[in-house]
């Protein structure tokens, strides 16, 4: 599987699709006007480990719902990001068995190399 989930309006992930190869081999999914299912998330979180690490705590609603003062579940983390696109952490890669999220420098050097494969 190759996939990618990303937002249209977002230059970031914008950006780092312009750094990957081929990028025409991936099935590419915007969040907003597509949004993921239950099922997708729950792939994402058996490869990523936890909901939380697909959670983006830089989400502008993040604060503004005052999510930042509560402890968050495993749980909540999945509901909100069901309920909100804005809070997965984004891009979200699929190469195979691999999972890339975010747009750590890091991450993206990973996941730009793990796509020239």
């Amino acid at each position: 599987m190759m996939k990618i989930y990303h937002l249209g309006n977002c230059g970031t992930c914008q950006r780092i699709l312009g750094e990957i190869p081929k990028i025409e081999r991936f099935e590419q999914q915007e969040i907003k006007t597509q949004p993921i299912t239950a099922a997708q998330l729950d792939e994402m979180k058996k490869m990523a480990g936890s909901y939380e690490a697909l959670f983006s705590k830089i989400a502008m609603k993040y604060r503004s719902m005052g999510l930042n003062e509560m402890k968050l579940t495993e749980k909540d983390y999945r509901k909100y990001i069901l309920q909100e696109y804005t809070f997965l952490k984004r891009p979200v890669i699929i190469i195979g068995k691999k999972i890339f999220i975010g747009n750590a420098p890091k991450n993206v050097a990973a996941m730009v190399e793990a796509a020239k494969g």
